[in-house]
């Protein structure tokens, strides 16, 4: 990457693609991965596993605690080589989400919803908090089996998963715990979770008391009345 420079970063799902020429950096921060940009004499923290410097002085450095992170260098015409990328489902905001799609989707399958909506080949980029989010909004119950799921609840579901994330990402994203941004820039979406993280609360719209399961290993959060 000697002499190259980054000309553009896309995104697949949850998968940032650094533009460099010829050659796509693709790069998925996993639980806690994030970039900083920094100053080159700056200490290095113990945490920053990769270091990318720029002839003006300036890093950018990818921190990543857990080190679950993964980075692929791969030429721009072998993009599809790299099995994450390749494996993408059609993103919540792409007007290829259709109710007939996610029927096919769902219509055959044995799995509880809040599982088929983590599953990033079907729908590229929901996380657990907005596949909890979208089944409050679209009033499905997370355990739900998908092949129960009619065409008129897979049109919610891509409505509402239009809907979570559009709004969230006018709101920067969903800030929870350990997330900082380079410029110590937050989220503001967490403001308006409905369900996620609300065990024990009310409701916002019925006032019953906000449930906590797991679901596929997942904590996941839901209205009963709501959700039935």
């Amino acid at each position: 990457m000697i002499g190259l420079e980054f000309k553009d970063i896309l995104r697949k799902g949850k998968w940032l693609l650094f533009d460099i020429g010829d050659y796509y950096l693709c790069s998925h921060l996993r639980m806690e991965g994030k970039y900083f940009i920094k100053n080159h004499d700056e200490e290095i923290n113990k945490h920053e596993h990769v270091i990318f410097t720029f002839e003006d002085g300036i890093d950018l450095r990818y921190h990543d605690t857990r080190k679950f992170g993964r980075m692929n260098l791969v030429l721009k015409d072998k993009l599809d080589t790299v099995e994450g990328v390749r494996k993408q489902g059609i993103e919540p905001i792409d007007s290829n989400l259709t109710k007939e799609y996610l029927f096919y989707k769902f219509h055959k399958k044995s799995l509880p919803m809040k599982s088929l909506l983590l599953d990033q080949t079907i729908i590229s980029g929901l996380g657990n908090i907005y596949a909890d989010e979208v089944l409050f909004k679209a009033g499905i119950n997370p355990l739900r089996l998908g092949k129960s799921i009619t065409l008129e609840e897979c049109d919610k579901i891509r409505k509402a998963s239009n809907d979570i994330i559009s709004e969230a990402i006018k709101c920067g994203g969903t800030t929870i715990r350990s997330y900082t941004s380079s410029l110590g820039v937050t989220g503001r979406f967490q403001q308006n979770l409905m369900v996620h993280k609300r065990e024990g609360l009310e409701c916002k719209k019925c006032h019953s008391l906000i449930k906590k399961i797991v679901v596929g290993g997942r904590s996941t959060y839901y209205c009963e009345k709501c959700q039935k």
